[in-house]
């Protein structure tokens, strides 16, 4: 192709003639479409070459990815299998290296990290590998009490250590169960050799098809059997515990003591919040409580997590700094920065084990520890090299904490927020500026900051929240920041101070003012969250666009230069992605419950029956469950003490008890074209015409999502989606 003329071009096309073209209008010359080309190949060369020293930030991204990846197989991997990949991969990663294929060196790289995460995860999962309750039943339960977890629906959980169930063999005993106290029994502290009847199966499967899989997280911790009391825990003789859950016990008896100490010193309204933010223990805190801080956006400040961490450290290193600089003989003697760096490692390794390790503290701790081990070794501590570090150290020890919305949401937040320092431009300090010039300038500045600082934050973890948990506090920028000074500077470091000397019985006057504090911080809450419109539904987009929402995210943090602008529509993708259709029906994993939408509403046909599952699922489809629903259910079905059908003869009829229903129910139950939904066995004869899903196919397939076509219905399984794993069923 070449210019002829003015407007006009020759196109060679290795024929006998060529090819002219006429005049062109007010297109560009070719020589300007040259220019335009090479010029943007100069930009791009330009920002690749401005990447030399970002591509190792890629790397926890790309061994997070491969984490990740393993989590979503349908079909459990063999170990040798991953293993061969990841050691192909890594040969070709150093083959290309020692080539000096530059081009090729860093995809290498990335794919050799991606296959080494795979295997971290089939390695991790199959050193966890630990005993499964089959099904569910009553039992006679004995072991030591470990800890006592958050609260359920139900009432308190303990985390017990089981040293026999009945009707178990030794060998098939889960190292860990999770028991839900019904009623209002006494709470036995960690420690305590116990014996109970419980009702106990295996971990609970996804809510819904898709849905978040408690299974998979109790097979990475261990917990083998769920389910609740039948009655007050007795003492029990047991014999000596090993040294290591002696030692577990030990310390969780610690916390447990020290949590009830400070809801004795403050009450249950602020003690109960003050507890969970030190020791982890949420059982003194209200259900309404915890819905307000959930509508206006705070719930976070609850789970132990980065901004506690943060806090607390930052306060020691701050204080332990100062200390020194104030006292000359120790400040010409010793590096008070990295004197401050020790005891802040110190203060967050001692604040993981009060708040008894769950996952969100121990990344945070690893983070923080990063940090400060960063200024020890003469580095830069806030920097996007040291939160690298910090995530593959996290996601190297904890594979599935990659499809965890904690670790998720904690890490996109942190990389936006120090990609932020990097780019927040440096204030000149000036020399004898007044006070009152210098304090009004400092809070602007800080005010500035704090803005920038809340909705960076907020719009890095909002894709997760939105998938994830299917909400959006609409206020929560505002109340973030109008909690942010007191979190900062009054709740945290006075609860650090208050936690530490209570054992001594001197922690009243610090924890007074976390209290007054705390207070303030729930009011705050309290009334946000009372504000019309506080709370947005949002609907799940498809799993694809999650991860293509992450990649967008880190492009936007990672990628030096203006091309990082290209990451945005991929950032936006959970919430501009086109949601599905919602399912005309949904059914628990069990078949004893059952919601049928109705335009915007989901209507449960037994509305006492595993309402947490189905408060889940209308979540998760943008569905609402209110009074109008109740309503709604009156008016279109009849319902029994077991059985719920339409009043039209048609849609779903649906029978709740565990035994067949009479042959006289069936008849009503199963009229032509009608979904009949059984908790019972499927009958041999008598449904003729329905559509009959039963205990069996809940059974083999889970919770079912149901769409009605013009050809009958069609059903969504929540195991086929899971596949083949050594947590499913």
């Amino acid at each position: 192709m070449e210019p002829v003329g003015e407007g006009a071009i020759r196109v060679t096309t290795g024929f006998e003639s060529d090819i002219s073209v006429g005049p062109i209008g007010k297109a560009a010359p070719l020589s300007t479409l040259r220019k335009a080309a090479d010029s943007l190949a100069r930009i791009i060369a330009a920002e690749v070459v401005a990447q030399r020293d970002r591509w190792t930030l890629w790397a926890p991204v790309a061994f997070g990815l491969g984490a990740a990846g393993y989590l979503a197989l349908r079909t459990e991997p063999s170990l040798w299998l991953v293993a061969t990949a990841a050691g192909l991969a890594i040969g070709l990663a150093l083959a290309v290296r020692r080539a000096a294929v530059g081009a090729l060196a860093i995809p290498a790289v990335l794919l050799a990290f991606a296959a080494a995460g795979l295997c971290a995860g089939k390695l991790r999962a199959t050193l966890v590998a630990a005993p499964v309750i089959a099904e569910q039943s009553i039992v006679t339960l004995e072991g030591w009490v470990v800890d006592v977890a958050s609260p359920g629906a139900g009432g308190a959980r303990l985390v017990v250590a089981p040293v026999q169930v009945s009707g178990l063999d030794p060998r098939a005993t889960p190292v860990r169960v999770r028991v839900t106290l019904r009623g209002e029994p006494p709470t036995p502290p960690p420690g305590s050799p116990i014996r109970l009847r419980a009702m106990l199966g295996p971990p609970p499967p996804p809510a819904s098809p898709g849905a978040y899989d408690f299974a998979r997280d109790a097979w990475f911790d261990r917990v083998g059997g769920v389910g609740f009391s039948l009655g007050e825990p007795a003492e029990a003789t047991l014999s000596s515990p090993p040294r290591r859950l002696r030692l577990a016990m030990a310390v969780n008896a610690a916390r447990w003591s020290l949590a009830q100490r400070i809801v004795a010193r403050l009450g249950v309204e602020q003690g109960g919040v003050a507890a969970a933010m030190v020791t982890g223990h949420e059982a003194w805190i209200p259900p309404e409580q915890v819905e307000a801080m959930r509508a206006s956006g705070l719930a976070h400040i609850l789970s132990i997590s980065g901004l506690h961490m943060a806090i607390v450290g930052g306060f020691v290193f701050a204080a332990v700094r100062l200390g020194v600089a104030a006292w000359p003989w120790l400040a010409l003697r010793a590096n008070g920065k990295k004197v401050a760096a020790l005891a802040g490692l110190f203060a967050i390794g001692g604040y993981l084990v009060i708040s008894g390790a769950p996952p969100p503290a121990e990344r945070a701790a690893i983070t923080g520890g990063v940090m400060f081990l960063a200024v020890l070794a003469d580095r830069q501590a806030i920097s996007l090299r040291a939160l690298a570090v910090a995530a593959l150290a996290i996601l190297a020890l904890q594979p599935e904490a990659a499809a965890t919305p904690g670790f998720q949401m904690s890490f996109a937040a942190t990389a936006a927020l120090v990609a932020l320092a990097e780019a927040w431009p440096q204030p000149v300090k000036e020399i004898e500026t007044p006070w009152w010039i210098r304090w009004p300038q400092a809070a602007v500045v800080w005010t500035g900051a704090a803005l920038a600082a809340s909705f960076v934050a907020g719009l890095a973890t909002g894709p997760f929240a939105m998938h994830h948990f299917n909400r959006v506090a609409s206020y929560g920028l505002i109340a973030n920041l109008l909690v942010s000074p007191l979190s900062s500077f009054v709740i945290m470091p006075f609860l650090a101070l208050g936690a530490a000397l209570e054992p001594l019985g001197l922690g009243g006057p610090f924890l007074a003012i976390a209290g007054w504090g705390i207070g303030m911080m729930t009011d705050i809450g309290a009334g946000v969250a009372g504000r019309p419109g506080a709370t947005v539904t949002v609907p799940s987009a498809p799993a694809a666009a999650l991860p293509i929402a992450f990649v967008g995210i880190m492009i936007l943090c990672l990628w030096k230069g203006r091309l990082r602008w290209l990451g945005a529509p991929l950032a936006a993708a959970v919430l501009l992605w086109p949601r599905p259709p919602a399912p005309d029906v949904w059914i628990a994993d069990d078949g004893a419950a059952v919601a049928v939408r109705h335009d915007d509403r989901a209507v449960l046909l037994r509305p006492d029956a595993r309402r947490f599952a189905a408060d889940l699922w209308s979540r998760r489809r943008g569905l609402v469950i209110d009074v109008e629903a109740e309503a709604a259910r009156d008016a279109l079905y009849a319902c029994g003490r077991f059985d719920c059908m339409t009043r039209d003869g048609q849609g779903v009829a649906a029978w709740a008890g565990k035994q067949p229903p009479k042959a006289a129910v069936l008849e009503r139950l199963c009229a032509p074209g009608r979904l009949v939904v059984l908790r019972s066995p499927a009958p041999a004869a008598g449904c003729e015409g329905a559509f009959v899903l039963a205990a069996e196919d809940f059974t083999r397939g889970g919770s079912a999502e149901l769409w009605r076509t013009g050809a009958g219905w069609k059903v969504r399984w929540a195991n086929d989606l899971r596949g083949d794993r050594p947590w499913v069923r």
